[in-house]
């Protein structure tokens, strides 16, 4: 039965492919409420009796009641994958996803900052003058220098930062280590916040580099307050994020002619095409320019 099998696939996404959280939690609730349709619409099911014809209904009852087309592709995925580790382990002979095709889906360009206004966040914008505005700052800079994501910002350790290289050592996902060279100045602002990290906090985290006023490592809240409160001061763009700080990084890197090798690597992408849709940020640029400079646009 589908029940029986989902922990020991959850076992393998923690322990073997080392996925986050957030992500197993993602597999788990799709394979939860397809476990929930069949018993509600077929009763006990055996694995190997769950057909293309059963999987289908299953997405067709998706559709029904409003999901959209990304969120139907996901669980496509999961189910997928679910399969993969099951063909893996000789507990099924055949899989059912194989006759299943993925609706299309429209590609959404990611959403970015534009240069100018990330300008006017650095340079206009007031930060307090004390822990909270230093670490505020700081943990903006870091996101729109380096392109992180929120779990490797919040994980950076003191020892990931070599002053003298001008580097950060981020652990991204699978526990992935990549090394990111960085700004001189950014270096100097981290040197500032160790600074004031010692003068101004009684017994701080030593292990991690930012931290609340409290002394604690951050949490992934404070990051999403801090950055969509200081975006909302120099965007009008609807979704504000630290998700939106990496896409800012990786375009304003694409527009300055960054070969798409190097911000894959700087990105900690896996493959080529999770980075190339980027370039379509940047092609939309040039249309924008075309548009705007030549006489017969």
């Amino acid at each position: 039965m589908l029940e029986n099998a989902i922990p020991k696939f959850i076992d393998y996404l923690k322990f073997e492919k080392r996925y986050s959280a957030n992500t197993i939690r993602s597999y788990e609730d799709d394979l939860r409420a397809l476990d929930v349709f069949l018993k509600q619409e077929f009763g006990d099911m055996e694995l190997k009796e769950i057909t293309p014809a059963v999987v289908r209904s299953w997405l067709a009852s998706l559709k029904d009641n409003g999901m959209g087309s990304r969120t139907i592709v996901r669980k496509i995925s999961t189910l997928r994958s679910f399969y993969k580790h099951l063909l893996r382990n000789g507990i099924v002979d055949v899989s059912p996803m194989t006759a299943i095709i993925a609706p299309k889906t429209n590609k959404r360009l990611p959403v970015f900052v534009e240069q100018e206004d990330m300008a006017v966040l650095f340079e206009q914008v007031t930060f307090p003058d004390d822990w909270t505005g230093w670490t505020d700052r700081l943990l903006l800079a870091i996101l729109y220098h380096t392109g992180i994501r929120l779990s490797e910002l919040i994980g950076i350790k003191e020892t990931h930062i070599d002053e003298g290289r001008k580097t950060i050592k981020v652990l991204g996902k699978g526990n992935k280590e990549r090394v990111i060279p960085v700004d001189p100045r950014l270096i100097d602002a981290i040197k500032e916040y160790r600074q004031h990290k010692r003068a101004e906090l009684e017994s701080p985290d030593p292990q991690y580099l930012l931290v609340t006023e409290k002394g604690r490592k951050l949490y992934p809240q404070y990051v999403y307050r801090v950055t969509t409160s200081y975006l909302a001061q120099v965007t009008t763009i609807e979704k504000k994020s630290p998700h939106v700080l990496r896409h800012t990084f990786a375009t304003h890197l694409m527009n300055a002619g960054a070969e798409l090798n190097s911000v894959k690597e700087l990105l900690g992408h896996a493959s080529l095409a999770a980075t190339q849709i980027y370039t379509h940020n940047t092609i939309e640029k040039l249309k924008d320019i075309y548009r705007k400079a030549h006489p017969k646009a």
